[in-house]
């Protein structure tokens, strides 16, 4: 049997999308910290709200989003949302206090939440259906690279030419994402034909996806420990003296995700989320562990090896599996359902684990965040894995029995 294309214009334009508003995101993640810092003089305890705000005015907008694709499109949710997101990278330039860049981060987080929802929705609209977590792979491996460039440009540029040329490069991604955006062509899709379907959703249901909820909370729970990488590990490796090495670390993350992308995802579909998902949760936990222990550059760099290869295909999994609870129309508020969980671990661990590193330093934290990730482990059995190891089991006996 002949596959369905996958790599089609509309999921260029879309993955792009994502990809140019998801490298703003890391990028400014990484680096509003050390502009905070160097320009503002916050303090070390209010760092983590850079971040917080940001995920929390994102977190808001996103069930809000998940609605309004029903009723508005998702293509124009999706152009709100890059427009406000340009709107935002422009009056970076122009912040000269703490409190004026927090009030900035909501703005900014309200775009950034509008337009990855109706990203998420879409994508999943445009990959067949046989092809399905190989696309969704494929998808979030734009936001994977995403990860790796923002970090590494940011970097480089604050340490070379000033925190000026980060702003002025995420005004050109902003709008290199809102040309892609005109670009797309976004698939009708409609409710099925059963009595349910056709119902529409009242109360809460409009706004978040209940068959979504098991895998949006273990997704919660992986991405508090990872906030402490995304959050702190350019203050941690400029304490520990790894400046330089930090650089590459997510080149590093990103190498290693790469080679395994063209696997991980034809494993989701053939072998189960199972074979993809315990795996990449505990490469995840050695990764955040070895980092909490590192003293050279060498070992700062195989956590990020770890760490890439882990996260990266969590996310792309735990998204997949989202996306395919819910009915084709009901996708943008599955994928709403599930980064808002997502984005509120992140957004909890950036304040908390904040405010633990003042407490514990940056070493204690990442032994503390480790731990969290096993925990994740047993989260993900209780909540998916074990229904999912059944629904395959009783699948394979039905194949053997026809």
């Amino acid at each position: 049997m002949q596959k369905s294309k996958l790599w089609t214009k509309d999921f260029l334009a879309v993955s792009l999308t994502s990809f140019f508003v998801f490298v703003i995101f890391y990028m400014l993640t990484v680096t509003l910290p050390l502009f905070a810092t160097d320009e503002l003089h916050a303090s070390k305890q209010s760092l983590g709200l850079i971040v917080t705000i940001f995920l929390v005015s994102g977190i808001v907008f996103r069930p809000l989003a998940g609605k309004w694709m029903t009723t508005l499109g998702q293509k124009k949710v999706l152009l709100i949302g890059v427009f406000i997101f340009l709107i935002g990278s422009i009056l970076y330039m122009n912040i000269h206090s703490l409190s004026a860049l927090l009030l900035l981060r909501v703005l900014h987080g309200i775009g950034f939440g509008m337009s990855t929802t109706a990203t998420g929705a879409i994508v999943a609209n445009v990959i067949p259906e046989q092809r399905k977590g190989e696309g969704m792979g494929y998808y979030a491996t734009f936001m994977n690279l995403a990860m790796v460039v923002g970090p590494f440009v940011g970097l480089t540029l604050t340490n070379t030419l000033g925190h000026t040329a980060v702003f002025t490069v995420a005004v050109v991604s902003s709008v290199l994402a809102v040309l892609c955006s005109l670009v797309l062509r976004v698939p009708e899709v409609q409710a099925s034909s059963t009595t349910n379907e056709m119902q529409p959703a009242k109360g809460l249901a409009a706004f978040f996806e209940y068959r979504s909820l098991p895998i949006s909370v273990a997704g919660l729970v992986v991405a508090f420990s990872y906030a402490s990488v995304i959050s702190f590990v350019s203050i941690y490796a400029k304490e520990m003296g790894f400046t330089q090495a930090s650089s590459f670390f997510f080149v590093v993350y990103a190498v290693c995700l790469l080679a395994s992308r063209p696997f991980t995802g034809k494993w989701f579909d053939q072998y189960g989320e199972n074979s993809v998902v315990y795996p990449s949760i505990l490469s995840l936990a050695i990764g955040i562990f070895l980092l909490s222990q590192a003293t050279t550059s060498w070992v700062f760099l195989l956590a990020g090896a770890l760490i890439g290869l882990g996260f990266g295909t969590i996310t792309s999994s735990f998204q997949s599996i989202a996306v395919k609870k819910a009915s084709p129309h009901r996708r943008g508020v599955a994928t709403a359902t599930f980064f808002v969980f997502f984005d509120s671990g992140m957004g909890l661990g950036s304040f908390l684990l904040g405010i633990l590193s003042t407490a514990a330093g940056y070493k204690g934290m990442y032994v503390f965040c480790s731990i969290v990730a096993l925990l994740a482990i047993a989260v993900y059995l209780v909540l998916h894995g074990r229904k999912s190891q059944k629904q395959r089991i009783i699948s394979q006996n039905e194949s053997l029995g026809k």
